[in-house]
């Protein structure tokens, strides 16, 4: 096993249709605005841009991304990562009782040093840092939903 490999998966159901959604999440520049723990997302170019992450733990994560895939049609928005996470990253979007099931895949190995030393006793404390991360992230977006 690589103890530095994560792979996630959340699911959000919203109240919210799913063009009203994927609009809101195709502007990564914006999360910000309504996920906590993204705090910075920068543009560098048309299709790439930094980000800038902290959840509970007291440790910024700090990537890269790079559009992958870009498609309406079928809902997904999909970016390949570099700097301390590695990978990609996926959203899809689809119509789901009445509203939209966001569905969130991640793939990545961690770069950071001291998450790499940490790797091993800390990987239960990594992974509920990530689903507080996702809570507070679908929370945010209902809420930013709801007010638009």
């Amino acid at each position: 096993m690589d103890w530095c490999r994560y792979r996630f998966r959340s699911v959000w159901d919203l109240p919210a249709a799913p063009e009203a959604v994927y609009r809101v999440l195709e502007r990564a520049e914006e999360y910000p605005r309504w996920w906590p723990q993204v705090r910075a997302v920068d543009a560098t170019g048309e299709e790439t841009g930094t980000a800038l992450f902290r959840s509970f733990l007291p440790y910024d994560l700090r990537v890269t991304a790079h559009a992958r895939r870009h498609d309406p049609g079928t809902g997904v928005l999909e970016i390949a990562l570099d700097g301390d996470l590695a990978g990609w990253s996926r959203w899809t979007v689809t119509a789901h009782r009445g509203g939209t099931r966001a569905l969130f895949e991640q793939d990545v190995e961690v770069r950071k040093p001291l998450m790499r030393r940490l790797a091993v006793p800390c990987r239960p404390v990594f992974r509920a840092n990530h689903a507080l991360m996702m809570r507070g992230g679908r929370r945010g977006l209902a809420a930013y939903l709801e007010a638009v």
